[in-house]
């Protein structure tokens, strides 16, 4: 097996969120919940953007793209998670592990660089208007999520290769409620401080190289928003904004938190990571409907449309 070890190891045990069996059985409930309003939600979305050519445009490309990836990063984790809330033991393959690993990475990853790519769109829009529509063409817009489709696998990739060297003795418990490489460096009874050095610098060049476009994509919205002399302007202008602000926040606080900061197996660990690859997944669907006037009246003769067919 690719994962060396004194004795073969053929999968690990995962500890969970809980060892109280009453409270695995509320936090099953609890994010099946998530889980379904997670699917409903993005699904919602791809739907009535697909469906509604008023939506049609660069901003709603990189949307249902977004809805897409936490349809993706969000079956990665939770359903093993709700499988494991209703099981004595919580065991997990070392294949199965890897896979998780890579998908983590690659599906957070995109969704890094979508982010990334989102801000850019709306610096268009706000900041160069009469251009937006050269600078943000159709074909520009597919070949900038497969790239990042195509950074993000190389870079699990790079990852998954830091697992695979991994040498294990005994130690088979993994701190946490899914495979996550800080989970696993503990486990290893080899000199991890290059892999440690390799994810660190990986996590920042990968989430350095996505925010700094949003932080100057939102410094030229920020001063081209305050030359605007109408009030009514310039409120328009931001609520394009507030949405794609909110879902940046909670994507990148969490996983920086996560990835970035020393692996304790803390409740700390256990939050940043149900934030990023379960609650976000379920939000963003939210903070874009409910903040965005076009997506409520897209939701709307979506409806009208499905209501006119069936009734027909």
């Amino acid at each position: 097996m690719a994962l060396r070890n004194h004795s073969t190891i053929t999968g690990f045990i995962l500890t969970g969120l809980s060892d109280n069996p009453q409270t695995e059985a509320l936090l099953f409930v609890l994010f099946l919940g998530i889980y379904i309003l997670t699917m409903m939600g993005n699904l919602t979305m791809l739907l009535v953007i697909g469906a509604d050519s008023h939506l049609h445009t660069p901003m709603y490309f990189f949307l249902s793209n977004l809805s897409f990836l936490d349809l993706c990063f969000s079956s990665v984790t939770v359903p093993k998670l709700l499988k494991d809330l209703l099981s004595e033991k919580k065991t997990i393959s070392v294949e199965g592990c890897l896979t998780q690993v890579f998908f983590v990475f690659s599906t957070a990853g995109t969704e890094a660089f979508l982010l990334s790519m989102m801000a850019y769109d709306r610096y268009a829009a706000i900041c160069h208007p009469l251009l937006y529509g050269q600078k943000m063409s159709n074909e520009l817009c597919v070949k900038l999520v497969l790239v990042s489709w195509g950074l993000a696998s190389l870079n699990s990739v790079v990852i998954v290769l830091l697992a695979v060297n991994l040498d294990f003795c005994d130690a088979q418990t993994i701190h946490h409620y899914t495979c996550e490489l800080p989970s696993l460096f503990p486990l290893s009874c080899s000199d991890i401080s290059i892999n440690i050095d390799i994810l660190i610098c990986s996590t920042l060049l990968h989430g350095l190289g996505t925010f700094l476009p949003i932080f100057f994509s939102y410094t030229r919205i920020v001063s081209t928003l305050l030359s605007i002399s109408s009030t009514t302007g310039r409120s328009k202008a931001f609520n394009t904004c507030s949405s794609h602000l909110i879902a940046v926040i909670l994507f990148f606080g969490s996983g920086l938190v996560r990835y970035l900061m020393p692996t304790s197996g803390s409740s700390l660990d256990l939050l940043a990571s149900l934030q990023y690859s379960a609650v976000t997944p379920m939000l963003n669907p939210l903070i874009y409907s409910l903040k965005n006037q076009e997506v409520k009246a897209a939701v709307k003769r979506t409806l009208r449309k499905c209501l006119h067919y069936f009734g027909s």
